[in-house]
């Protein structure tokens, strides 16, 4: 008999993480499950670690490094399960994640995507919780306005989401062909079309422990900004999407200012309706370059004493 759950875990290069996050899933209360790790080419010792693991729910596949979404879609298309829980190899869940997942599914069927609140930790610090816009404490359901709720934190986050298979063969995969923000565009493509269900029970964690790197500009950013060009038709007739989107485009055009690409800063700037962004952001989108380089030091160096600011809320 085929398990409830088929847990895709994309991985590259993360052996000081890999053990914990397996264990994670391991661990959880719901034992119904396959894990199908992808190992994208790692060239550390994170096959190592994770041939030391036995269990029999365990499928290891290893291939030519090509990127975290063909992970992801190799992942998925060795799956041998309706519904597919996505895990990174840094991140880690807690016992009750499937569950809360299986719940939902059983609540809610014939869903297009279901999430789980998450918690965000930097440099092994204290853990918070992610912020939502308009969703109460202890709420579980539809989200009536998927982008109204993730104008600050995005509902749905990689590690804390479960997709039906049929969602994927109805709307697509993971962009294979963006390195960078292919997750956002594919919560974009289900919620034009589908339900998504949300707990706010955080139950995954998302790490950063690299944060320098995850916080500088890398040039792979770029492909962000296929994003609103797929979705540019869409925005006229909703006024949610165009905010979310505008969200985005702030957040693009500060990396691509800071970055020296000019070009696309102006045209992303042309494309924003400043009343969709708040005081902060408008001040820091007027910004000269070498102010965001420095404002972005020192949200660095206020993450190493476990503080944490956004211009989003």
């Amino acid at each position: 008999m085929n398990a409830f759950f088929s847990v895709v875990i994309p991985l590259y290069n993360k052996q000081n993480h890999i053990k914990n996050t397996i264990d994670s899933v391991i661990n959880q209360n719901f034992k119904d499950f396959e894990i199908i790790i992808v190992n994208d080419g790692s060239t550390d010792h994170s096959l190592d670690v994770i041939n030391t693991i036995s269990d029999t729910r365990l499928n290891i596949y290893t291939i030519e490094n090509q990127g975290v979404s063909f992970a992801r879609n190799f992942g998925v298309r060795k799956t041998s399960t309706e519904h597919i829980v996505f895990l990174d190899a840094d991140d880690y869940w807690e016992e009750n994640h499937l569950e809360t997942l299986f719940q939902l599914s059983e609540a809610y069927p014939n869903t297009g995507l279901f999430a789980t609140g998450y918690y965000k930790q930097y440099f092994n610090k204290p853990r918070f919780k992610a912020t939502y816009n308009t969703i109460p404490e202890e709420y579980s359901g539809v989200i009536s306005n998927f982008f109204e709720a993730s104008m600050i934190d995005n509902i749905a986050w990689t590690s804390a989401v479960m997709i039906p298979k049929s969602t994927l063969e109805a709307i697509g995969p993971f962009n294979e062909n963006m390195r960078s923000g292919q997750d956002t565009e594919l919560w974009i493509r289900i919620a034009l079309q589908k339900q998504v269900v949300f707990s706010k029970k955080p139950t995954a964690t998302k790490v950063i422990t690299d944060v320098e790197n995850h916080l500088s500009y890398s040039e792979s950013r770029i492909d962000r900004l296929q994003i609103f060009e797929t979705f540019k038709s869409y925005e006229t007739d909703n006024k949610s999407l165009k905010r979310y989107l505008d969200s985005n485009r702030f957040s693009t055009a500060i990396q691509r200012k800071q970055n020296g690409d000019f070009d696309n800063y102006n045209k992303l700037k042309s494309d924003l309706n400043f009343k969709n962004l708040n005081i902060k952001q408008r001040l820091l989108l007027h910004s000269p370059a070498f102010l965001l380089r420095f404002l972005k030091k020192v949200q660095f160096k206020l993450l190493k004493n476990n503080i944490y600011l956004t211009a989003f809320k």
